[in-house]
């Protein structure tokens, strides 16, 4: 996992617990970003908002070509 203190999913509690439901229902796994996060849940949730209303004006075609070309640009292999 990562370098940084994270909170598992089995000892989540309030707002963490239900962000990691979303994530074991969407996904079936709480991953990794999700756990990056867990200190600060309220931050996102915020992240989530934020993707939501992006993703909320483009076809999921247009938002994964995006995704992968600004990875690319910032050459990230995540």
């Amino acid at each position: 996992m990562a370098f940084i203190e994270t909170i598992p999913p089995e000892k989540a509690e309030g707002l963490l617990a239900e962000l990691y439901a979303q994530d074991l229902r969407k996904h079936g796994f709480v991953p990794n970003y999700s756990q990056a996060w867990s200190l600060r849940p309220n931050v996102l949730e915020a992240w989530r908002r934020l993707l939501g209303a992006i993703r909320s004006s483009m076809d999921d075609r247009r938002y994964e070509l995006v995704t992968v070309l600004a990875a690319a640009r910032l050459r990230c292999t995540y």
